[in-house]
């Protein structure tokens, strides 16, 4: 590839719909892909663009009625450039101006490789969205390593935390997000099932707990984030989780003991949760897993107002006398309330349930945070949906009310040791938090909105990113998406997105492995990535370095220190 030849010409074009470019006659339209990252040279500025479609195109409608014959080489050669010839739509996406156009135009057409601002810092370049096109007959490039690296950074840029999440389809340089901006808003990885969301959600927090750009809570439903997970493909293998690349930093809370022994985690803390820290607002999330009704939930309501926390113990031990008495004290509906009583005892089933306990488990998750600890809690067989939503939202909803504690402090005081550890909660099956039905009854939906207000942003991790409420969607600022096929999945990446019907032809080609499309806050451009491989060279460069020079007695003794060091 020489990136010093021309690739084509600008042909027409216009800024909503993209630019057209005609392809030189060597340049092989099979070479075009689309999501390639490629550059147009203007008179006076460069602008960064993505490939969007591929198209062929002829100059008379009598080659086509009269095509050469498949072994006529050389009426095909004579026709490739003149008569046939390959064209492409390219989507601005920035422009660059060097010395704020006072460089003379010349110089800038002389100047194809970027040497105008190779030696320029990311802090030094301005990269502007795009607010015109190039003109007629413009060269198009490909996009060289210092095109990328002025666009997307490099990981070891002193003034911005970046993290090399994956590299272009046909180079070998990092592509980078700014994992500053990453956690000031929340964020998804999508993509449909088996396409490598867990690896891809594995490989972000790696780097947020690699750069100490936020402390995390991981809601594991699938046991695939703290100690280990299974690699997908024909030979079983595992990939190591979060605790095994940073045994120092990374805590382990598990709702199903038993489970978390058999796979051989032996520091894991246990967690549970009692019935007197559930709210009504918890028990209408799982409403439809309970299968319960309006009226039940009204009752439910009826029945807080009475008793408090010990709502529902004192509901599971009612009798239809005590039952009848309540309804006529408190003009409450006897059927309702019995439904409700009868349909609350499925929570007896989850292992994580008591009555009451002695010990406060969510002030601990909440000290290990502050402590600058990254928790996994782990959810083993616990791991259907009316288990995993109760536990999650019960939990998320007095941390989320913390941080809003820790925040007014901060802003009142101003001092810099009140501000709170930025935190990320990353949450499996979003759709199911975050769906228009029950989205104003979840802690999910108004962390969503308020955009790091108080310090805490999500990362939703889901395959129906349809099933999420259009508002919810259009506040996610970064969403990393991997290979969807539904239409109105499709649609639903793009809402809030500028321009986004160009790039759905882009997602919808997409590999069904280790393919990425990121766009958003984190990133200066929409880009497809082949994403970083989750192996032993990851290991090496990410986790934490002392882990390999020890042995399983030495990390052992490194966990009980960390829990004493925590108060456990």
């Amino acid at each position: 590839m020489n990136l010093e030849q021309p690739l084509g010409s600008v042909i027409q074009g216009s800024l909503s719909a993209g630019l057209e470019v005609r392809l030189h006659p060597d340049v092989s339209v099979e070479d075009m892909r689309v999501g390639k990252f490629l550059v147009v040279q203007g008179m006076r500025s460069r602008f960064f663009c993505m490939l969007t479609d591929v198209s062929l195109g002829t100059s008379s409608q009598r080659i086509l009625v009269n095509p050469p014959h498949p072994n006529d080489d050389f009426l095909r050669d004579v026709l490739a450039g003149s008569g046939t010839f390959g064209t492409v739509n390219l989507t601005p996406m920035l422009m660059f101006t060097p010395q704020e156009g006072k460089q003379k135009a010349e110089d800038v057409k002389k100047d194809t490789s970027l040497a105008s601002f190779q030696a320029q810092s990311s802090e030094e370049m301005e990269l502007l969205p795009v607010k015109t096109i190039p003109s007629h007959f413009s060269q198009v490039y490909d996009a060289s390593d210092r095109d990328f690296r002025a666009v997307f950074g490099w990981e070891d840029d002193p003034h911005k935390r970046n993290f090399a999440i994956g590299k272009p389809l046909d180079m070998d340089v990092p592509i980078c997000i700014d994992l500053d901006r990453f956690v000031e808003r929340s964020n998804g990885v999508f993509g449909k099932s088996g396409t490598g969301k867990s690896f891809l959600t594995r490989l972000l927090l790696s780097g947020i707990i690699r750069k100490q750009a936020a402390v995390n809570l991981i809601f594991d439903m699938h046991s695939e984030y703290g100690w280990e997970a299974v690699s997908e493909g024909k030979q079983f293998s595992t990939v190591k989780g979060l605790r095994q690349l940073f045994p120092n930093q990374v805590q382990v809370y598990t709702l199903d003991p038993a489970s978390t022994k058999r796979r051989g985690i032996r520091d894991a803390q246990e967690l549970y949760l009692s019935y007197d820290q559930i709210e009504v607002e918890d028990i209408m999330l799982v409403r439809g897993e309970l299968n319960l009704s309006e009226a039940s939930l009204e009752n439910a309501i009826i029945l807080r107002n009475e008793f408090g926390k010990s709502w529902i113990t004192r509901l599971l031990m009612m009798t239809n006398e005590e039952i009848q008495e309540f309804c006529d004290e408190k003009r409450g509906n006897k059927s309702s309330i019995m439904a409700l009583q009868r349909k609350l005892l499925r929570l007896e089933d989850l292992k994580y349930m008591r009555s009451a306990c002695p010990h406060n488990y969510v002030d601990q998750i909440l000290q290990s945070l502050e402590a600058g600890k990254h928790v996994v809690v782990e959810f083993g067989s616990q791991s259907n949906m009316l288990s995993y939503m109760l536990a999650t939202n019960v939990m998320t909803r007095r941390i989320h009310s913390c941080y809003v504690r820790k925040a007014e402090k901060f802003l009142q005081s101003k001092n810099v040791s009140d501000r709170p550890r930025p935190l990320v909660i990353t949450i499996e099956e979003a759709h199911r938090f975050l769906d228009t039905a029950t989205v104003r009854q979840t802690i999910f939906g108004i962390i969503a909105r308020e955009m790091r207000k108080y310090f805490v942003t999500l990362l939703v991790v889901d395959q129906r990113p349809s099933g999420i409420d259009n508002e919810v969607m259009s506040q996610i600022g970064t969403r990393i998406t991997a290979l969807l096929n539904d239409d109105k999945d499709i649609e639903a990446i793009f809402t809030g997105v500028s321009g986004g019907q160009s790039l759905r032809s882009v997602l919808a080609k997409l590999d069904s492995k280790q393919q990425a499309l990121i766009l958003g806050h984190a990133v200066p451009m929409p880009v497809v990535v082949q994403t970083r491989a989750y192996d032993q060279d990851f290991y090496r460069e990410v986790g934490d370095p002392s882990w390999d020079e020890m042995s399983d007695e030495e990390v052992f003794a490194e966990a009980q220190k960390a829990k004493a060091d925590l108060g456990f």
